[in-house]
């Protein structure tokens, strides 16, 4: 936690600020200055099209870079998938042991995925930690069907959800993040969604986890591997 707090303070100190002193300087010298400023501040990001830097506790926007503008989600897509899985878990429409079977469909997905076969049984734990530490499509459908029926209605379910957080650039068309057409979000929206999920505490047992496997003691054990290096380096390597 120390580290943690430390990096983002060094984040933070790297943010140009006012000199008190500029306001004896002339004009042009100030907007160079301010200018240079402007462009290290930029620099922060580098070739990165749009970002978000915010504090949890109150919200406040400490960085920001065209965090407004729609891109293609990809698998951050999977920030509003988790947060409708956990909310479903503590309704009670599932349970952390219950075992759930992949259809035909889910089995399909491709992309990142864990390689559940059709009519595989799998435990709602392994699947969930299958979508936050290794970002499976296939697993996320499976999971989207036991609690909504198909995904088409499990996506339904995520831009209400959108509604609900009052965010304004965001659709989803599926619930994976794969590119389709009307599929798009913004950094201020996804933070926003990831401000929400973390609420539910449960979720850090699983975004924590560096690596671990699924299917243990079976012919197809299978090492999911977090590619967070932020993970690796805070969760992961103060622990060995």
């Amino acid at each position: 936690m120390k580290k943690i707090c430390f990096f983002i303070i060094c984040f933070i100190l790297l943010i140009p600020f006012v000199n008190a002193e500029e306001n004896d300087k002339p004009t042009d010298e100030i907007k160079k200055e301010e200018k240079i400023e402007s462009d290290k501040k930029d620099s922060l990001l580098n070739d990165g099209k749009s970002a978000i830097l915010i504090e949890n506790s109150t919200g406040k926007i400490i960085y920001e870079k065209n965090s407004h503008e729609r891109f293609a989600p990809a698998s951050m897509t999977k920030i509003m998938s988790m947060l409708i899985f956990m909310e479903e878990i503590e309704k009670g429409k599932l349970k952390w042991n219950d075992t759930l079977v992949t259809s035909d469909y889910a089995s399909s997905m491709g992309g990142s995925q864990i390689f559940l076969q059709p009519n595989e049984k799998m435990s709602v734990t392994d699947l969930f930690k299958a979508v936050a530490v290794g970002s499976a499509n296939d697993a996320t459908i499976v999971l989207a069907e036991a609690t909504y029926g198909t995904e088409e209605k499990f996506v339904k379910r995520m831009n209400e959800k959108v509604k609900e957080l009052n965010l304004k650039n965001t659709n989803f068309k599926n619930a994976v993040g794969l590119d389709e057409a009307n599929h798009y979000s913004s950094a201020y929206d996804m933070v926003m969604m990831a401000r929400e999920l973390i609420k539910h505490e449960k979720i850090f047992e699983f975004t924590t986890i560096y690596e671990d496997y699924l299917r243990q003691n079976t012919d197809n054990k299978f090492w999911l591997v977090n590619t967070n290096k932020v993970v690796f380096t805070f969760c992961y390597k103060t622990l060995i």
